[in-house]
């Protein structure tokens, strides 16, 4: 075939009787429970992929592609005598014709390059009819030769208005984004969104906002403090996403007054351990400068020592804590000894400090450190529970102190010298550290002066094709707010070892990795070895449905060392840009189309490593 050749291939319906298998066909034996399936989808769903074929005489065309949907057009035939009056169309299929057998022949040899890929909104819908006559997932599963995630996940958006499903079949909108539909339980509301985002590029998580605009999710920390179990109890509506294994709380004003609710009974609880006062805050956090808590004295709990056969047992159930294989009874006992070390504030105390009652940004309730509110700080003061401030005096009617504000910035200065200078002695102690700011977030309690900034590593299209190491992506929640003993949970995470605290300082120095400069850059490389296509696959969503169409069909003819009048070339080229975004992904990511297509292990060796211009 020369490079100037065009071929052109057409289409005719001609009724079954005039179709006949190809020898050419590569399907000569197929299971006969398999084609009774199939003819259950088509007669369900339509033909909706269609056949090839070669023109023979008298009206006739041998299937070269195709031979299986063949075969279940004629089981259905059978078992309908009037096919041709109830269905004319699976009666009379439409068959593509080759132009030529050299043609034909590549067809036969490349079938799922010759048919049509069904478009998601296609399926969805195919899926959808077969299930409202019956048909079982397994069925469907079988009938389509796709596994039954597949299935369960098509069947989810099978039931979305048809507005949405047209926008997706049309392209204006990805299966994500159509995904993004299924939290909705008001059509109107939906319908009124799609026309927003149609061919705009809004993101999934934009779509579900402007659906569900007063819901929360389940991570919401007043979901978390309230429970679920809770919410649902006080008769809550809920509405789940399907796709991303979330659940989006709809009654926020129900949720608001249970929150309040049992942060009222915390607050009761409180008050009967004798505190002077205890107020509730709604704010996931102490605001030390908006609520003037520099003001307040600070008075702590009395802690107590373990004596050595103590400490002992202490040491030995943290480790067990840490591993994870600590009994109930010892968590009980450790939390006795926990106590005893954090020690416990006396009844005087109590009678003039109070507590701020709170709940944090993962949905835990913590209370501050017990404070003495200004107006009550000379009385505590004389009391003996509070001690008098060395800024000066603490009353405005007091002596001046004789030390400026000035000479006292220079004394904290040699204070905190002196501090540095000891903490020299002690290297691993200064790792450990860092390796625990870096992994805790400790706001204005950070040990260093040292500030990270984010080194952004997330694309837009979120995980779509993108997979790091979850060390990268997978924080556990550590906010460490005022409330919390920060010094218990240091030599909690010191006592987890050199080998956690070294993990720790190694994951979050990646995540601030940027680079350097270019000689840096290129030592870093030699020694890592960074590989792009190690952590990223390119996809439908996260670039082909991204670039124009003559460049997909130059990357489509490029990796498969074609020319451009190839049929599978001119074939691809004829398909919409959806429909190329798609086969381009399964280029890389389906090893049954790479087999149809006859990919060389050179040539798949080439897209496996392929990367878009500009990437290295």
């Amino acid at each position: 075939m020369t490079k100037q050749s065009k071929i052109t291939a057409t289409e005719a319906r001609f009724p079954l009787e005039k179709l006949t298998l190809s020898p050419m066909n590569p399907r000569q034996d197929v299971p006969e429970h398999d084609v009774i399936e199939l003819g259950e989808s088509i007669w369900a769903a339509g033909l909706i992929q269609s056949i090839a074929g070669l023109s023979g005489k008298k009206d006739t065309a041998e299937i070269v592609a195709g031979g299986r949907r063949l075969r279940a057009l004629n089981y259905l035939a059978e078992r309908h005598p009037d096919l041709a009056t109830k269905r004319p169309e699976l009666a009379n299929p439409m068959v593509m014709l080759a132009p030529d057998a050299e043609t034909a022949e590549a067809w036969a040899n490349m079938e799922n390059v010759a048919r049509r890929d069904l478009h998601p909104a296609e399926e969805i819908r195919a899926y959808g009819k077969m299930e409202a006559k019956g048909g079982t997932v397994g069925t469907i599963a079988r009938a389509f030769a796709v596994n039954e995630k597949h299935v369960y996940r098509r069947l989810a958006l099978a039931h979305l208005p048809d507005a949405v499903l047209d926008a997706l079949a049309a392209n204006e909108i990805s299966l994500s984004n159509a995904a993004a539909f299924t939290v909705s339980n008001d059509e109107k509301m939906a319908l009124e969104v799609l026309e927003t985002v149609r061919g705009e590029g809004y993101s999934d998580h934009q779509i579900k906002q402007m659906i569900k605009p007063d819901s929360v999710r389940g991570s919401d920390r007043r979901v978390i403090y309230v429970t679920e179990a809770g919410y649902d109890e006080a008769g809550g509506r809920k509405t789940a996403d399907l796709f991303k294994e979330q659940t989006f709380f709809d009654d926020v004003a129900l949720l608001d007054e249970l929150f309040d609710a049992k942060l009222s009974e915390a607050v009761e609880t409180l008050q009967t351990e004798g505190w002077k006062w205890i107020e509730a805050i709604h704010d996931s956090y102490l605001c030390h400068y908006n609520m003037g808590l520099e003001k307040f004295g600070r008075v702590y709990a009395e802690g107590g020592d373990l004596a050595e056969e103590e400490g002992e047992r202490y040491d030995e159930l943290a480790a067990l804590a840490n591993g994870g294989v600590l009994d109930a009874a010892g968590e009980a006992e450790l939390a006795v000894l926990q106590t005893i070390i954090d020690g416990e504030y006396t009844d005087e105390q109590r009678a003039y400090a109070g507590l701020y009652v709170y709940v944090d940004g993962n949905g835990v309730q913590s209370v501050s450190g017990a404070l003495v509110k200004p107006e009550d700080k000379k009385a505590a003061i004389e009391a003996g529970v509070l001690r008098k401030s060395m800024h000066g005096s603490s009353g405005s009617d007091g002596p001046k102190s004789p030390i400026s504000q000035k000479l006292r910035d220079d004394l904290n200065r040699v204070t905190k010298g002196a501090q540095q200078h000891a903490a020299l002695r002690d290297p691993d102690l200064l790792i450990d550290l860092l390796a625990y700011q870096l992994s805790h977030h400790l706001f204005w309690n950070d040990p260093f002066g040292i500030t990270t900034t984010e080194v952004p590593n997330w694309p837009s299209t979120e995980a779509e094709g993108y997979a790091l190491d979850e060390r990268l992506t997978t924080n556990p929640p550590r906010n460490m707010m005022d409330s919390k003993d920060i010094a218990a949970s240091f030599r909690a995470f010191r006592k987890k070892g050199v080998e956690h605290v070294r993990g720790e300082l190694v994951r979050f120095l990646a995540a601030q990795f940027r680079g350097g400069d270019e000689k840096l850059q290129a030592l870093v490389a030699k020694s890592t070895k960074p590989n792009t296509r190690e952590v990223w696959t390119p996809t439908a969503a996260n670039f082909f449905s991204r670039v124009g169409g003559p460049y997909m069909v130059e990357i489509w003819r490029d990796l498969l060392e074609l020319a451009e009048d190839h049929p599978t070339v001119t074939t691809f080229a004829k398909l919409k840009k959806g429909e190329k975004a798609a086969k381009l992904e399964a280029l890389f990511t389906h090893s049954d189309l790479r087999s149809a297509l006859g990919v060389t292990e050179a040539q798949a060796a080439r897209i496996d490593a392929w990367l878009p211009e500009g990437m290295e």
